[in-house]
């Protein structure tokens, strides 16, 4: 140990525009942090989605989630600063804002439900990664063996392993400190969802025509076939939104107006993305049809050229590495920044060490920062050790991040903070596109809990 020095907490967050905290984030950066959000595990479940849906449903939902994320952003960025979106002061976080412009009541209930889409959006990831290294060895073992071998494996070594390595991520300070990972993590998943894409597109040239159905997979039951279709709806809307992290994001750029930045990345990142994902949910879907995996790079619809299968999962790996992060910092940073504030002078807190080990670069280690972010990194492990279901557990968390935290609290929050008049056209037409949003996130989470039981119970 080199020495010991007291500091304020990196994470510190203030509402003041003099604060501390450095910002460095420029349009290129903001795209990137979006892309890593945006673009993860939930990509790889659009063809089953697309398949249950079918050639008209499937393509019509995954364009309206897409609109219907650009219009929850640009709402959302006009709420990072208050009462004036360019003037105005700094909303540095979700929760932040809604507690400015609606309200504690409010901010208490949308704080609840963004940090539990913080906590079930890491513990997919961490089901999403361990699916992935178990589909490189199995890829391997079919290629060596034949596609009829028994090469089952069993995948909680995987998700002990993700756990390790996140424990060792999550002593990256905060969001800011984040760049070059989003950046990577970005790069990794165009990577990956441009080999679905275009492994989607061979197989249909191979198979010399457009596989599936105008209705999708056809079901035993009528029930059936409505609790498949909602649920994959909850997974289109886990793969679009990032309302919930947006204005953290939005936190990173270091010169205003920030709203206007904010708006142009996000026009970027969704029409990017949209791309991709109506590649690998219609090329997946063409190329497979009713037998579109649930997963189209570890459901093995695709076995050869297994290294290319191979390279796809490790960018998966990859990019969920930093999304894990993007998704944990928030929670870390409340935490840390709480306790701060309750406890001033406690120097378990405060403390940090500067450590240098040989070969590797100096850095500051802080006790709490070690023991409260291993544990949080440790229980999503758990949770995910017990519900390792990859379809059912993106669908009840896309219909529960969809209508309270990516449109309900975005809407209310642009329409106080702009004085939208009551009964204007505007106010109309923002009550009916949340209303309708509503709806869809209400038979989305009943449909992704109906799934998510049938696997349990399997």
């Amino acid at each position: 140990m080199a020495g010991e020095h007291e500091l304020v907490l990196e994470d510190q967050q203030s509402t003041n525009d003099d604060d501390t905290t450095i910002r460095t984030g420029t349009l290129w950066t903001t795209v990137a942090h979006i892309i890593t959000a945006v673009i993860g595990s939930g990509v790889l479940s659009l063809a089953w989605s697309t398949a249950q849906l079918g050639w008209i449903g499937g393509p019509i939902a995954l364009i309206s989630f897409a609109f219907v994320t650009y219009i929850s952003s640009f709402l959302l960025s006009d709420c990072y600063r208050s009462p004036d979106p360019v003037t105005g002061t700094r909303n540095r976080s979700f929760t932040n804002a809604v507690r400015v412009i609606l309200g504690e009541k409010k901010a208490w209930f949308c704080g609840s439900l963004q940090y539990v889409s913080f906590l079930g959006t890491s513990i997919a990831y961490v089901v999403t990664t361990a699916t992935c290294i178990n589909a490189i060895r199995k890829s391997n073992c079919y290629h060596n063996k034949g596609r009829d071998a028994k090469c089952e494996n069993d995948g909680n070594i995987y998700l002990l392993l993700f756990g390790f390595v996140q424990i060792v991520m999550s002593q990256i300070p905060d969001f800011n400190s984040m760049v070059l990972v989003s950046v990577v993590a970005a790069i990794m998943s165009f990577c990956y969802a441009s080999i679905g894409f275009g492994l989607g597109f061979a197989q249909v040239i191979e198979n010399g025509k457009i596989a599936g159905s105008i209705t999708g997979i056809p079901a035993s039951s009528v029930s059936k076939k409505l609790w498949h279709t909602f649920q994959a709806l909850g997974d289109i809307a886990f793969s679009y939104p990032y309302a919930f992290i947006l204005l953290e994001i939005q936190d990173t750029i270091k010169s205003p107006p920030e709203n206007k930045v904010t708006k142009r990345a996000s026009a970027i990142a969704v029409t990017v993305t949209s791309i991709f994902y109506l590649g690998c949910g219609c090329f997946g879907y063409a190329a497979f049809g009713n037998n579109a995996p649930g997963n189209l790079l570890t459901g093995f619809g695709f076995y050869e050229p297994y290294w290319i299968v191979d390279f796809a999962n490790v960018c998966i790996i990859i990019h969920l590495i930093g999304g894990y992060q993007l998704f944990s910092q928030p929670v870390f940073a409340l935490a840390e920044r709480s306790l701060t504030e309750m406890f001033p002078e406690s120097r378990f807190l405060k403390n940090f060490y500067n450590i240098k080990l040989p070969m590797f670069p100096a850095f500051r280690l802080n006790i709490f920062r070690l023991c409260f972010r291993t544990t949080y990194v440790l229980s999503t492990t758990a949770i995910a050790l017990v519900f390792p279901y990859f379809n059912e557990i993106l669908g009840v968390l896309g219909a529960l991040n969809l209508w309270p935290l990516a449109i309900y609290f975005p809407v209310e929050m642009y329409i106080v903070q702009r004085n939208v008049e009551t009964w204007s056209t505007k106010w109309i037409f923002l009550k009916i596109f949340s209303f309708a949003l509503m709806v869809v996130s209400v038979v989305a989470l009943v449909g992704s809990i109906a799934g998510l039981i049938e696997a349990k119970m399997n």
